[in-house]
């Protein structure tokens, strides 16, 4: 099982992200450390999009290959990294999650030992304040774990005031390799463009996607904001 960091210099909203210093250090070297201490993984491989995250990874000795700038998901960029590096489940680790856990790795893993299940994802509880943020993304689950939808609406919709439980989702991926050599093949769904949330694009193909609770909840850093509050949660 090979983890995969993307790190991705050009972020939009919070332009160099995981070069920023949390807590005295790299937002990088937060979530390498805890991938890295997860004991499923065979190994973990940070996949840069820029020399200049590339050069942090060489003098920390953290493994990473350069990908192009240009890919336009995660996915795309683990994909990129399976391409030269074999593994039967690949594990796509966000580089802006610095409150990860390797509790959550194992969590996501842990659906694979049921030879049917292609693609996993994680969900936690959502906090009353994340039930209407569209920064909080929402995902509904059949009785077996299969997502049956991810939104950044709140779903499902309360009609009758029966106060659901509502979940949110926690943008860790793992896939076994046939399943991730076959995503680029697929175009860009007209859900994932409507949303802008990639894992759309395989329920559109009907590709199962397992969602497994964790307890666990995670800040994943778009803003300043989200930068302030998980360095206050780290210095604790």
């Amino acid at each position: 099982m090979l983890g995969v960091i993307p790190a991705r210099l050009a972020s939009t909203r919070l332009p160099r992200k995981v070069l920023r210093t949390i807590a005295g250090r790299p937002m990088l070297a937060w979530v390498y450390d805890a991938a890295s201490a997860c004991p499923q993984l065979d190994r973990v491989l940070i996949a840069a999009d820029s020399d200049e995250v590339a050069e942090l990874c060489h003098r920390n000795q953290w493994p990473v290959q350069l990908t192009s700038p240009d890919l336009p998901s995660g996915t795309d960029r683990v994909h990129a990294v399976a391409r030269h590096h074999h593994a039967d489940i690949y594990v796509n680790i966000q580089g802006d999650e610095p409150l990860l856990k390797p509790e959550h790795l194992t969590a996501l893993l842990r659906p694979f030992t049921q030879q049917h299940v292609e693609v996993s994802t994680l969900k936690v509880l959502c906090t009353p304040e994340n039930i209407t943020n569209p920064n909080a993304v929402k995902v509904v689950t059949a009785t077996d774990g299969r997502a049956l939808y991810f939104s950044r609406a709140t779903i499902p919709y309360d009609r009758d005031g029966a106060a659901p439980q509502y979940w949110k989702h926690i943008g860790l991926y793992a896939y076994r390799k046939d399943t991730l050599e076959g995503f680029p093949t697929l175009p860009p769904s007209l859900l994932e463009q409507t949303e802008r949330l990639e894992q759309l694009r395989f329920l559109e193909n009907n590709i199962p996607v397992h969602v497994e609770p964790t307890e666990h909840d995670t800040i994943g850093v778009d803003t300043e904001e989200d930068l302030h509050r998980v360095e206050a949660l780290l210095l604790r």
